[in-house]
């Protein structure tokens, strides 16, 4: 049985400072599974001042120690894989197939990829009579985001740890509990202590205190750009490195000489991954305006193949959203789409879902407006919106036409010609005929996307700083 009504701070299990309480609520069943500590700003003190004592004897550690604690977490993350897998699916709903093999099989492969990178890092280059060192920023506030609770967690700390920064983690405390058990296994491969800490609680409380503390000296953010942009207006005070993973409204291109079937069936996956809530998802279809009515039927037929149901049941593909305040914002959204006269191909606020959970059927929206907030705003949910365009130059434009700038894709016959258009998105990453994703390349957006990279070398040169040593 994880531990739950303690932090941990300085190597230890520790009472928090207030007994208020977080109810964490399985979110098919409905009931609370968990009760956290509602933290406040001395535990958050408590956490950051205990990493910053801890810094400079773990920054002065060889980095193949420091690799050799990461490559300790991750094996015994691997013992444990099962019983991650299954926590994340009763705290946010992950359909079991897709807890087991990206929830918790992605952050073990960025674990393997953070060891091999860390030991082949150039921390040290020659330039001129330059010597240039690459040395961790200091001490990292990590705020990470309910969809995937262990990657994005282990996308900012693993990183953080090898180039030889302390953190403060925050998790969302819709889906905490992935990260009190990963806290429980840091603390059994024996991490020095306040190298790691745990705190939690709300965003405008904890997150806003971490966010503004003195002694944190980056703070590595994942979640919507309207928090985004508030922790960058509190970080700014004390002028601290801010990378921020923010939301998209990414489209799929299927370009007139595609594999129109092929291509529709690829993007409606993408978009109902993790039923719906992947800031990544391929949430616009673009299609050449001559074969719109095809392509929004091949929509409608691979969205209703997309099983809903109980999340542990390994059938399963649909699970309910991660949280009641998450169902009705999906909701809303769908309600402003019929105000806008968007047509529900399939789906939609009324069509048939489980008794229980909190759960919005596949969704398919034809006939929106290019201006309605459905083609623009992030839904969230598992909604696709299907788009016609006249031409590759009113395509580019149209996918452009948000102020997101996250992911993409272009599905073509020629390779050549899908790679062009995609040169043309202004987004952080863009897939080319299904190219999976790489787990070694730079992860991150354009414009309100967010700034700074994870993932590969790239995640790893984030929290470091590059100083110039002038020799004679």
């Amino acid at each position: 049985m994880i531990t739950t009504d303690r932090i941990y701070v300085g190597g230890q299990w520790t009472a928090p400072q207030t007994s208020d309480r977080i109810a964490v609520e399985n979110p098919y069943t409905r009931q609370t599974i968990a009760r956290i500590p509602l933290c406040g700003a001395d535990d958050v003190d408590l956490a950051v001042r205990a990493a910053h004592k801890a810094f400079d004897a773990w920054a002065a550690t060889d980095v193949a120690e420091r690799v050799a604690h990461l490559d300790a977490l991750r094996r015994e993350l691997t013992v444990r894989a099962a019983e991650m897998s299954a926590l994340i699916t009763s705290e946010m709903g992950a359909p079991k197939v897709i807890a087991d093999r990206i929830q918790v099989g992605l952050p073990l492969t960025v674990l393997g990829d953070t060891v091999a990178t860390a030991a082949d890092f150039a921390w040290t280059e020659r330039i001129g009579n330059s010597l240039v060192l690459r040395e961790p920023v200091g001490v990292v506030g990590a705020i990470t985001p309910w969809n995937y609770p262990l990657h994005q967690v282990v996308a900012k700390v693993a990183p953080a740890l090898a180039a030889g920064c302390t953190v403060v983690l925050k998790p969302s405390e819709v889906a905490p509990l992935s990260a009190f058990l990963l806290a429980e296994i840091i603390d059994s491969v024996g991490f020095p202590p306040g190298v790691f800490n745990l705190v939690t609680g709300t965003g405008p409380e904890v997150g806003e205190a971490l966010t503004a503390h003195p002694l944190v000296d980056m703070v590595s953010f994942t979640g919507s750009t309207r928090a985004g942009t508030r922790v960058s207006e509190v970080a700014s005070a004390t002028v601290k490195r801010v990378a921020l993973e923010l939301g998209g409204k990414s489209a799929g291109i299927v370009l007139d000489d595609a594999d129109l079937a092929a291509a529709v069936k690829a993007v409606v996956s993408d978009c109902m991954l993790n039923s719906g809530q992947t800031c990544t998802a391929l949430t616009r279809l673009l299609v050449p305006q001559d074969r719109y009515d095809e392509a929004v039927a091949l929509a409608v037929e691979a969205a209703r193949g997309r099983t809903m149901g109980d999340p542990a049941d390994p059938a399963t593909r649909i699970g309910p959203l991660a949280s009641g305040d998450a169902h009705r914002r999906v909701l809303d959204h769908l309600e402003q789409a019929r105000k806008d006269g968007a047509v529900f191909a399939t789906g939609g606020p009324d069509a048939e879902v489980p008794d229980q959970g909190y759960f919005v059927a596949p969704t398919v929206l034809a006939g929106v407006d290019r201006d309605a907030a459905a083609a623009r705003e992030e839904i969230f949910g598992p909604v696709l919106t299907v788009l016609g365009y006249t031409d590759v130059d009113d395509a580019v434009a149209l996918a452009n036409a948000t102020d997101y700038g996250l992911s993409g894709g272009v599905w073509s016959a020629d390779t050549d010609r899908a790679l062009a258009v995609a040169r043309r998105m202004r987004t952080g990453q863009v897939a080319v005929n299904g190219g999976r994703f790489n787990p070694s390349a730079p992860f991150g957006g354009y414009r309100k996307s967010g700034n700074g990279r994870e993932l590969g070398r790239f995640g790893l040169e984030e929290f470091c700083e590059v100083k110039a040593v002038q020799l004679p």
